[in-house]
Order: structure tokens, then sequence, then C-alpha cells
């Protein structure tokens, strides 16, 4: 195949997928934008709410503070403890999450010095939060559910193959300084065609970060035993408790000493727990090297006798843990800190111009061009 046979068929896959799936991508991107602050769009909004926060010494325990919750919800025999997050601040509060069967999602701030109560949203759910909710589910599923999740992963995968399509087909690979370039005083022809491949380019890389992540989580099923499958590492064991009857489960302090020793100088963020009987309870923890702010080690430990049963340590992982791993800040655009957030706002941004550019280049293509040297010579007759 003659590498100008290899060029028309890329230039056709390319031009082909765009159409394809060129809006699907577009309503990806721009939600995808629209979630990048969402969280702190939120909290700004909750602000006024929460009592601001003064150090005062020593934290109050984690499991003062979960009695504190559960006494709350004692009139409620169908909530449930789900996890907690623990200030990672002096001025920040603990964060503990119930679920009932009407809300699986119930936040409680809790000041960490008094344990008074900062803010719940126990009650019904603000414009904004419900606003990002329909943006979330938009963005991750389309609105459709399991079949809208598979459609939103096809679409990934194939403006993956877009990108690479379009990087391969920059004209830059033959004079560097002419594929940044665009003559605004041009042909609109060529206007579309500058700022197309100017903004492919730029944007590529990150689009490419964000739409493989997202096919892959989107078909995790498949993704995750593929990868470990060719990085020759094994799935980590589902830990389970041992259940013992008239048994109760180990104090929390205590399992929370258990497992700080198995991850010495790391910082605890979060306690996930036990849903079922069998469940293990899950603690995570931060380490100074992690970019991720939650943090990416866990600890895994019986309920019941306290013993340890899997430690994931995210300074020292197996190499499909780390390629696994890397997929949350890829897709988020955390792995620069604010930079790199704000860069990703505008990535979201792209699939809209280059869908656009894309369309009307294809449009120009199917007219035919004008020979401007006749019609300025008819100017002058």
């Amino acid at each position: 195949m003659t590498y100008k046979t290899l060029r028309n068929f890329v230039f056709a896959l390319h031009r082909y997928i765009g159409l394809a799936v060129g809006l699907i991508a577009i309503i990806i991107g721009l939600t995808g934008s629209l979630l990048i602050f969402r969280s702190e769009i939120i909290t700004h909004q909750n602000h006024d709410q929460i009592v601001t926060i003064i150090p005062q010494g020593k934290m109050l325990p984690i499991e003062v503070v979960l009695n504190t919750v559960r006494n709350r919800y004692a009139s409620q025999p169908d909530a449930k403890l789900n996890r907690v997050y623990v200030p990672t601040k002096p001025d920040e509060p603990f964060n503990v999450i119930y679920a009932t069967q009407k809300n699986d999602w119930i936040e409680n701030s809790v000041h960490p010095y008094t344990g008074a109560f900062l803010i719940s949203n126990n009650l019904k759910p603000s414009l904004l939060e419900r606003f990002y909710d329909v943006i979330y589910k938009l963005h991750f599923s389309l609105l459709a559910g399991d079949i809208g999740n598979k459609i939103a992963g096809t679409a990934g995968l194939l403006m993956s193959i877009l990108t690479i399509t379009g990087i391969f087909l920059w004209p830059g690979w033959r004079n560097f300084l002419s594929g940044f370039k665009i003559k605004w005083n041009a042909h609109p022809k060529r206007v579309n065609f500058d700022i197309h491949k100017v903004a492919g380019v730029i944007a590529g890389v990150f689009l490419f970060f964000t739409f493989f992540t997202g096919f892959c989580w989107n078909f995790g099923e498949f993704s995750e035993p593929f990868i470990r499958a060719i990085t020759f590492s094994p799935h980590p064991q589902e830990p389970v408790s041992q259940l013992i009857s008239n048994q109760s489960p180990v104090k929390l302090n205590e399992q929370l000493q258990i497992g700080q020793a198995q991850l010495p100088g790391a910082e605890l963020r979060s306690v996930y727990f036990p849903q079922k009987p069998d469940s293990a309870l899950m603690i995570r923890y931060k380490f100074p090297q992690e970019t991720d702010d939650g943090g990416k080690s866990y600890v895994y430990l019986d309920r019941y006798s306290g013993k340890v049963l899997r430690v994931d340590n995210a300074i020292k992982p197996l190499l499909g843990d780390r390629i696994l791993n890397s997929f949350e800040p890829l897709h988020y655009g955390t792995f620069g800190g604010l930079p790199t957030r704000i860069l990703y706002v505008f990535v979201g941004l792209t699939p809209l111009i280059l869908f656009i550019t894309g369309f009307v280049m294809w449009q120009y293509r199917k007219r035919p061009t004008p020979d401007f040297s006749q019609v300025r010579k008819n100017s002058w007759n």
C-alpha cells in the first residue's frame, strides 16, 4: 500500500467517523466542560449555609462524630451508614454519608471540634444540584441508562480513533510551523481547514485521554480484564469478612490503628463501611507522593476479627493497577492541578469546533471550487 492510498483511506475513515459520532461527541464534550468544577460550584453555593470552622485544638475522634450522626437517624430504621470523609485541613468538616430507601446519598457535614451539624442535603436538593445531576447522567449515559452508557462508550472508542487519524493527517508533519498557522483572510474553506487542524492538534492528545478512558470505564467488564491480562497483573481477590456467630464487629478506632500500621506515612482520607454482613471494611489513605487528593491506597479488614485481608499500596502498584489508576486524573484533567483542569474546560469545547469546521469543509468538498482567476478576469470586462 502506497502512502497516498493509506492517507486517502485514513482521510475517509476520519471524515465518516466524525460525521457519525460528531453530535454525541459534542454532547459529551460540553457536559464534560460543565462538570470540571462541579464540586467547587456547588460548594460555593452552599458556602453561606456552612458555619466557618475555626480550629480549636484537637479534632474529635471519628467514632464520636459517627455516634452523633447515628443519633440523628435513630428514628429511621432504613438509614445505613455508607462512608465518612475525614477533614484534610484544620478548617474542613467531617462529611458523613448515609443512605435510605428514598435517597442513597445523604451528606452530613459535621464540625470537627464541636460535633455540631453544619449542613445536610437530607432536604430537597437545590436547583443547581438537580441541574448537575442531569448533566452528569447526560455525560456518562446520554440520559438513556445502560444502553446510553454503551452508546457513549462506543462513541468514546470511535472518537479515540478519530483523534489518532486526525493527528496522522495533520499537515504539520510536513511543515511544522504551517501546521499552527491560520490564514484569516483566506477563502472560508481554507479558514475552516486551518481552524480545524490547529484546534485538533492542540487538543488531540487530551481528547484521546478523555474519550479513551471514558470508553474503558463504560466497558469496564472487558477493558479491565484485558489490561490486567496484557500487563500480567492479576485481579486482586475480593476481600470477604468471615461471619462469626454472636461476634460484634471490631471497634473502628482499633481497625484504623491496624490499617495505619499497614501504610505508615500515609494520611487517612475516608472509611467505607460494609453494606453486607460478609463485606470488608475499606479504609482509604493518601501518600504525600500521590497526586490524587483522595489517595489511591486502600486497606481491607475483616470487620469481625480485624484481620488484614488486602493492601493496595498506590506507590508500589502492579503495572495494570498503575494504568487503571491513571484513568481518573487523565479523564478529569487533575494530573496537572488547576492549570490542566482549566485547560480541560476548553478541551471539552473542541468537539463542537471540530464538528462545525469539519462539516463546513465537507459541504465545500461536495460543491465545485470556483475558478477565482476566471472570476477576476470577468470583473475587468
